[in-house]
């Protein structure tokens, strides 16, 4: 019987090929799979969030309380990572690498936990920025507590991630996490600080949502596997899964903003274009309406530039080519999954098959 690919799982000639069709064809909640894991986690990030402060720590767990947590997309695709990397690794490994196993799941825990800390306190530093009044559906808390609140409320969150951070006492893991810091403030600056010319070029975009997105991902898949031991060819593999994602995930989130309703949307529809940050479905209807370039360049202070811009937009395949895109790193995370060294452990093709499910989710979500 010759190998074959289906759902993004390679199928080898051996005696598991049924297991793994079963596992294929099944229904598959990815969130479901590590749902006793995210209680757990939650649970630990509210304990972690504590303050001396009343105000800084009722400000603090603003994003973590029961009800406004959302999905934890990010821990999701991180525990599930560490279920698909859990393959025996080479006899030549340190006695003391295997003696780590026992711990192994919780300080990959502590991943997931660090990643989401930080991706927190980047939106509420992003709400301030943005002066926006929601996030997630309920009122954003700088709306609620005022900036400097908030601000603060972020810079304690890293902090806290910090401090967790050392205890893995892993020098490669803490400077992959310090990078990521570095990148989300990197992509921000760039997008208040970007030329005309800047903000409509695709490159500069890819860039930017690299650093402000995907960076925080891919680099904490790559952390996982690192904690794990796994060989560089395999912690790539999931860095490029991580990366992605990420970028799937935001080329969707800017095609929302302009399909979505400001109900089930983070923030209010058509909130980018409004504060002029210039995104894919627009970078890709300026190459069919060249005259668009102008527009942009006046700075949308006229609501009817806007209303001029979403026209332009709408005789163009702008969303679509963005949504092809979106689907285009979709596959490529998925093919890193299908990539990973063979494996017969049930867990681990249940838990690559999820991670294969995720790419589709991103991209067909309409929230």
């Amino acid at each position: 019987m010759p190998s074959m690919v289906l759902a993004g799982i390679k199928f080898s000639k051996t005696g598991v090929l049924w297991l793994r069709l079963v596992i294929v064809l099944e229904q598959l909640d990815p969130f479901s799979l590590v749902a006793d894991e995210l209680s757990l986690i939650g649970n630990r990030l509210r304990a972690m969030v504590v303050a001396e402060v009343p105000k800084l720590a009722s400000a603090a767990e603003y994003f973590f309380k029961m009800g406004v947590e959302g999905k934890r997309f990010r821990p999701t695709v991180l525990l599930l990572m560490a279920s698909a990397l859990n393959v025996s690794l080479p006899e030549s490994v340190p006695d003391a690498v295997t003696d780590l196993s026992n711990d192994l799941r919780t300080r990959q825990q502590s991943i997931a936990e660090i990643t989401e800390m930080i991706h927190v306190a980047s939106l509420l530093h992003d709400d301030v920025l943005d002066d926006a009044d929601t996030r997630r559906g309920v009122r954003s808390l700088n709306f609620l507590m005022g900036n400097k609140l908030s601000v603060l409320a972020g810079d304690f969150l890293l902090s806290r991630a910090c401090v967790a951070l050392a205890s893995l006492k892993d020098t490669e893991v803490v400077t992959l996490l310090a990078t990521v810091v570095e990148h989300l403030v990197t992509g921000e600056t760039m997008q208040m600080t970007s030329t005309s010319e800047q903000r409509c070029s695709m490159e500069q975009y890819m860039q930017k949502t690299y650093y402000k997105t995907a960076s925080l991902i891919a680099n904490s898949c790559k952390a996982i596997a690192l904690l794990a031991g796994q060989a560089a060819e395999v912690s790539k593999l999931a860095y490029d899964y991580g990366r992605n994602l990420g970028l799937a995930y935001q080329l969707i989130d800017d095609v929302l903003d302009f399909t979505g309703t400001s109900a089930s949307l983070g923030k209010g529809s058509l909130s980018d274009i409004r504060h002029g940050i210039i995104t894919a479905p627009i970078l890709f209807a300026i190459e069919e309406f060249p005259q668009l370039q102008a527009v942009i360049n006046r700075g949308f202070n006229d609501p009817a530039d806007v209303d001029l811009a979403l026209e332009y937009l709408g005789k163009s395949r702008g969303i679509q080519r963005a949504k092809d895109l979106a689907a285009e790193h979709a596959n490529l995370a998925a093919s890193a999954i299908n990539s990973l060294p063979q494996s017969d452990d049930e867990n681990v093709i249940r838990s690559r098959r999820a991670l294969v499910d995720l790419t589709h989710i991103v991209i067909t979500r309409t929230k």
